[in-house]
């Protein structure tokens, strides 16, 4: 059986991916990417502790994760899309303002 700290550690590296991402990229889709990559690493470390402690809670915790990631991942993409066809652009350092 793998250690609880070797998916910790997989857990760490992955957020930090998904923090390095959102912070030095100014492009939407890859700064949602990056969000989803964090949500991701949560998920992995809330699956190991509830595989380690033996309770469920933790696995029924994930599933209220992914549907906030679905539907932030919908709403963020439909938001995405309506920006670039007013803007013509998907990059963060040139929309500056979003009106209705």
């Amino acid at each position: 059986m793998i250690p609880l700290n070797w998916y910790l550690w997989l857990s760490a590296v992955v957020f930090i991916v998904g923090v390095a991402g959102f912070l030095t990229r100014r492009n939407i889709i890859i700064m949602f990417m990056s969000i989803e990559l964090m949500l991701n690493a949560v998920n992995i470390s809330l699956v190991s502790f509830s595989s380690f402690l033996n309770d469920m809670r933790g696995e029924v915790l994930v599933f209220f994760v992914i549907a906030v990631a679905a539907s932030e991942a919908a709403i963020g993409l439909g938001i995405i899309i309506a920006l670039f066809r007013n803007r013509a652009t998907a990059r963060v350092d040139e929309v500056n303002e979003m009106r209705g």
